[in-house]
């Protein structure tokens, strides 16, 4: 007798400036779900928000098709799993059963906590961190404060609000000025990808970074310009007991990795494993371990770090819960060189979403005296 395929469904697009590389990832994802295990479905977010499912919505999107596509829905309601669409008058039916959501969602409305609370309404198993951890690994003013509390060296930095910025912007930077000298950089505190981000060199260019990272969020971060650096990531994967990839050097075509020499121009390369002497990669990896704890992620996080040329000094930067899945991003291209093939590592975080599931069916949500 055959094992019934695991229903899958893959989210992807989304009201985020990370919009187009959610689809990127999608598709390198989409193509190594093995069909004789999974039956897949596909429900893309347009820009708007709109929900969409059908038949090939990862290529109508691409294509600018969405017409074609059915609304879609997942009710946050345990008794009606699965994705449903609304046809004309007739209402609502149901399109496919749910067992797993693989949500391939950069940036707001899919990697902050809000999709992951509905996916918790609606009692099913999702691949990556919770609530919390979405939203903390999200927030970068937050997660800073998090590592700065259990003593991980971050660079430092200030948090101002859009609000600030727009009752007296000349503040604003006299106090980002107090953090340190030129370059600043200014960035939306709940984004990814490098967007919205501008390095600064002097008062003219804070000006308009500010502006730049205030239309993306209404937090935003001013962190000091770290000089002589070396851009590290380290890929962790697990639940309660998570593991370190090898690290891997990310060397920037530009005066830092932009958006655009992530995903369009394709100029920046990596080195992995990086050069790095055994006992500073050593604590890189564990302090990408600690923090994936301390903000209680799951499944996957890339994290990323600098690390100072002469001294070998370690910044953590950041923490990524749904990091890129691009042919060539470095979540998947550091598990590869630490032994763990991209169908297996897709795998395994299906694997890990059932894990976790199966462990908050143990929480009970009922008092009985």
């Amino acid at each position: 007798m055959t094992e019934r395929k695991l229903h899958v469904a893959v989210i992807f697009g989304g009201r985020s400036g990370e919009h187009e590389v959610s689809l990127m990832s999608a598709r390198s994802v989409l193509s190594v779900l093995d069909p004789e295990k999974y039956d897949i479905t596909e429900i893309g977010i347009t820009k708007a928000g709109h929900w969409l499912t059908g038949n090939n919505v990862l290529e109508a999107f691409e294509t600018g098709r969405e017409e074609e596509l059915l609304p879609a829905m997942i009710y946050p309601d345990t008794a009606k799993k699965g994705v449903y669409y609304i046809e004309g008058v007739s209402g609502v039916r149901k399109w496919s059963d749910i067992d797993v959501i693989f949500p391939v969602l950069h940036g707001t409305f899919g990697e902050d906590g809000t999709i992951q609370g509905l996916f918790e309404l609606a009692d099913v198993a999702y691949v990556g961190a919770g609530v919390v951890g979405s939203a903390v690994g999200m927030d970068k003013g937050v997660f800073k404060e998090v590592m700065r509390a259990n003593d991980i060296p971050v660079v430092e930095s200030v948090l101002v609000l859009r609000s600030e910025i727009e009752r007296d912007i000349e503040a604003v930077i006299e106090k980002a000025e107090q953090v340190s000298a030129y370059p600043l950089f200014a960035k939306p505190a709940n984004l990814g990808s490098s967007v919205g981000v501008t390095k600064c060199h002097n008062r003219s260019d804070m000006h308009e970074g500010l502006m730049e990272a205030a239309s993306f969020d209404r937090r935003v971060l001013i962190e000091r310009g770290v000089w002589n650096t070396r851009e590290i990531e380290v890929s962790v994967l697990g639940n309660n007991e998570p593991v370190a990839s090898v690290c891997g050097e990310i060397l920037p075509s530009r005066e830092f990795y932009t958006y655009e020499s992530k995903y369009l121009d394709g100029t920046s390369v990596s080195q992995i494993p990086a050069q790095l002497p055994a006992e500073t990669a050593e604590q890189i990896r564990e302090y990408a371990v600690r923090a994936y704890k301390l903000i209680d992620s799951a499944g996957m996080a890339r994290v990323d770090f600098f690390v100072e040329k002469d001294t070998n000094r370690i910044y953590l930067h950041e923490l990524n819960t749904i990091p890129g899945f691009t042919k060539i991003s470095m979540y998947p291209k550091l598990w590869q060189a630490s032994g763990l093939s991209y169908h297996q590592l897709v795998d395994r975080l299906i694997e890990l979403a059932l894990e976790r599931k199966a462990e908050r069916d143990q929480t009970s949500h009922m008092y009985r005296s």
